[in-house]
Formats: structure tokens, sequence, C-alpha cells
């Protein structure tokens, strides 16, 4: 959602505010704080990190061109959209999952998540509040292996509407009870626990849409029915959109709450 995206942002609001009135995880006013510079990344930084995902496109498919043989990408792009867009989620969440880790485990790169996870009152509108680096590297790595191996436009499409709305979800301010779709499916409560500033939280349940990732690699936090007490981060996060972007740029001490976590899984 870019500059000319106001009236897509009108949609989301016209079904999100609604949603966390009714369905609310905690009491939280619609005009909570830091809800202006969201509004900024939405219009304006989103812009940024489409330019860049078409370039990245561009380039991968030329380079597939001549590494890739055409027999593999027409097998891959021409299977049905059904069987594509599962195989797509697969492969991007895993590459989402070791991006995640690493903007956690190495520090220069945790400088720039951190501005994600500086948000002290959680809502559908994080999901939009993300460092341009970050945004970048993490679509770059998860995105780079689905135009390489030659997956339908159509396909992608179709995964690119599920991801955003699922990623609104998941941020958003809901109680929603998932069952035993928890396992398969990663809802509010799984991700809201990934964005807890309390110490069973750090560094935990790192998938964007597959849990199992997080069972897998043994970064998985259960947490049953409970509550976060707060969200945000220690560090020294500063309040507006320009000061965020230009924070892991600058030098400083870095005070963060979070250990670097063990490489092992």
């Amino acid at each position: 959602m870019d500059i000319f995206g106001i009236k897509g942002l009108l949609i989301c609001a016209l079904i999100f505010i609604p949603f966390e009135h009714l369905f609310h995880e905690r009491p939280q006013k619609v005009l909570r704080k830091g809800l202006g510079v969201d509004l900024i990344y939405v219009l304006f930084n989103s812009l940024i990190v489409k330019l860049v995902i078409v370039l990245i496109a561009a380039n991968t498919l030329e380079a597939a061109a001549m590494l890739v043989p055409q027999s593999i990408t027409q097998a891959v792009g021409g299977q049905p959209i059904w069987l594509q867009v599962p195989e797509i989620i697969v492969i991007t969440d895993i590459g989402v999952y070791w991006a995640h880790r690493a903007f956690h485990s190495i520090p220069a790169l945790w400088k720039f998540h951190a501005v994600h996870h500086g948000i002290e009152e959680l809502d559908w509108l994080g999901a939009f509040h993300s460092h341009p680096v970050d945004a970048i590297l993490t679509k770059a790595l998860s995105l780079t292996p689905i135009f390489f191996l030659g997956f339908s436009e159509a396909s992608i499409a179709v995964f690119s509407v599920i991801y955003f709305w699922h990623t609104l979800l998941v941020h958003s301010n809901v109680r929603i009870p998932f069952g035993p779709l928890k396992w398969l499916i990663a809802s509010p409560q799984f991700h809201r626990w990934h964005h807890a500033n309390q110490r069973e939280a750090y560094d935990k349940n790192f998938a964007g849409q597959l849990p199992v990732l997080d069972m897998v690699f043994g970064t998985y936090n259960a947490t049953g029915d409970k509550v976060p007490e707060k969200y945000g981060v220690d560090d020294p996060i500063p309040s507006s959109y320009f000061g965020q972007v230009s924070y892991p740029l600058l030098k400083g001490e870095k005070r963060s709450n979070r250990p670097v976590p063990s490489t092992e899984a």
C-alpha cells in the first residue's frame, strides 16, 4: 500500500477497527500512541519496499532465465494454482523465519528490527511498522526463490493477498481462538507473544505464517491463554518516523533487553 493506496487503507480500517473493538485482547483506544507514525509507514514506507521488490523480481527472473532449466520453471509454473500457493507459503515462510531470526541474533541487524518491536500498543497498523531495511531484506530472502523457480504470476498474486491480510490479522488486537489450527496457522496470540516485552517471550515465534517452523527449530513459545503484560523494547527508539528510520544508522549505546539467542535449533 503506497501513497496512492488511501482507499485500501480505509477499507482495512473499516474492517479491523470494529473487529478489534468487538473482540479485543486488551482495551485500547483507536487513536492510540504512535498512530500518526504508523500512518506514515503505511502511506510512504511501503512504496519504497514495493519498488525494491520489483527490482528484485526483475533481476531474479533474468538470472533464472540463464541458470534454471526451462523444464523446471515450466513444471513449477504449470502446476495448478491451488498447489502452487501452499508451496509458496512454505518456501517464503522458511525464508521469513531465518531472516527474522537473523534480525534478532545479529546486533547490527537487531537495531533495524527493534524499530518494529518498539511498538508499545499493538494493533493491525503495526503490520506496516517496519524499518525499510528490515522489510526489504526479509522480502528479498523470502521471495527470491519464488521468482527463481518460476511460480506463476497468478499464484504469486493469490499468495500476496493471503499474506497481506494474514499479516494484518496476526498484528491485530483481537482474541480469537484458533483451536487445533493454532499449530498450523499463525494466530494473533502466537505473534503477540513474539512482541511481548517479557523474558519468556524473547526470541520466540519467528514464523510469519507457519508455527510448525518454530516447533521444528526449537523457538516455539506455548503461552496458552496468557496475555502479555506489555509490548515494546528497552532500546531508546525515537518516537518520530524519521527518527526511527535513522536510528539504526546512528552510533550510540545499545540498551537492548533481548539477549542474543543460541544458534542451535
